[in-house]
């Protein structure tokens, strides 16, 4: 488990967590270091930033599926099961507050109580 949490973190973190200052410094650099021109530039840096945004993304995904994943693994029930079971207790309860129908006492016959006396 700790092996897929690391995997999950590593993959595309160092995109995933540049800022757009940072990305843009970093395609700059790499501009002037390759001697690309404007339009190159431009390219590069638009390219960059699509791929910092898909890393950003990918790596939400693939986080949120481990946390399923884990709470699943961990029998947390998620919150749809947790309002169900709200409901069907307080259906039950509701059930449980209405007054049942008084039960009449036995009637006990005239004739056993004339004959014992």
């Amino acid at each position: 488990m700790l092996d897929e949490i690391k995997k999950t973190i590593d993959k595309g973190i160092e995109y995933a967590t540049m800022t757009r200052d940072k990305i843009t410094q970093a395609a700059k650099d790499l501009a002037n270091e390759n001697k690309l021109n404007k339009e190159e530039a431009k390219k590069l840096l638009d390219h960059l930033l699509k791929k910092s945004e898909e890393a950003r993304k990918n790596l939400e995904a693939d986080f949120l599926q481990l946390v399923q994943t884990t709470l699943k693994k961990m029998e947390v029930p998620t919150q749809k099961e947790i309002r169900l079971l709200e409901a069907r207790i307080k259906k039950l309860e509701s059930f449980h507050k209405t007054p049942a129908k008084a039960k009449a006492a036995p009637k006990v016959a005239k004739n056993v109580k004339e004959k014992k006396q």
